[in-house]
């Protein structure tokens, strides 16, 4: 990758397309023994903005049932960053619920520019990586830290990875909520991510979700599938002011970003939701005759 100094936008677009990844669209937490029936949806609308300009407009809806859950996003640049780096794409995950917590069976994700399109697919089971793919097949970098199998076990997509379980009884909307971290690999990068407890705030979408969120700072760690002497990995690995805040959905013991934030060269790099729509959906009644 070549550098054009601090003003660069080629730091920003692969700081927005972790973001993006993070909110496609941060953590699945482990199981917790809470297993009672829980169900609820979402229908989310956001907005990216550098620097205070808006860049991008996306959405994300997830369901929750009984037994599976299914969520899917898509987004596109616009302003600012589509002169830089015009594109769009979008990510779906699905799977089973057991005992309350997110277990994905699937995950897809393309990206689409003027340049180059790609699609990503990802097969697991129960927590590991049975079989990925990217199409076209990127050529192989020998700079590029070998993903081995072993990468590839007890992690999550970056879409289920974003949505985070709370076990337990007690308000999941809790710093408590924030100690945690996991293991996630997108096809390409796997890497770590580790939450800690900034702070409780409240938030009002313009339309639906009004009341309190958990802010939680995130620490990235690449782990396998970088290049070492990328700007934008050394970037990310140093940050130590990119945060989400957390906001429920009804009915769960789930909460996804309503905001994330990430310092760039260029400026504050935003996702933050403008609609939030969540509701809580009865358990089905097992039929008695």
């Amino acid at each position: 990758m070549h550098t054009h100094g601090m003003i660069s936008p080629r730091p920003v677009r692969p700081a927005l397309r972790v973001l993006g990844g993070l909110f496609a669209a941060v953590v699945g937490l482990a199981m917790g023994s809470h297993a009672a029936s829980a169900q609820g949806r979402l229908d989310a609308h956001y907005e990216a903005t550098l620097a205070g300009i808006p860049v991008g407009k996306g959405s994300w809806a997830i369901e929750i049932l009984d037994d599976t859950f299914s969520a899917a996003a898509q987004g596109g640049t616009s302003g600012l960053l589509k002169a830089f780096a015009g594109g769009s794409g979008t990510g779906a995950a699905q799977g089973r619920v057991v005992n309350g917590a997110l277990v994905a069976t699937n995950y897809q994700a393309t990206t689409t520019s003027s340049k180059k399109s790609e699609a990503i697919h990802m097969v697991l089971a129960n927590g590991s990586v049975k079989e990925f793919g990217i199409d076209p097949e990127p050529p192989v970098d020998p700079d590029r830290v070998v993903v081995t199998d072993a990468h590839r076990r007890n992690v999550f997509d970056p879409m289920t990875g974003s949505m985070l379980r709370v076990p337990g009884t007690s308000d999941p909307l809790s710093p408590e909520a924030c100690h945690t971290g996991a293991a996630i690999f997108d096809g390409r990068l796997r890497y770590d991510l580790k939450l800690d407890f900034k702070r409780m705030e409240t938030v009002k979408a313009e339309k639906g979700y009004a009341g309190p969120v958990v802010v939680c700072a995130v620490y990235f760690s690449p782990v396998a599938g970088y290049i070492p002497d990328r700007p934008v990995i050394k970037y990310l690995s140093a940050q130590r002011n990119m945060e989400i805040a957390f906001a429920p959905v009804l009915g769960t013991r789930i909460l996804v970003p309503f905001r994330m934030v990430i310092p760039t060269p260029l400026g504050v790099a935003m996702l933050e939701a403008t609609q939030f729509i969540t509701t809580a959906t009865p358990p089905r009644v097992a039929k008695t005759q």
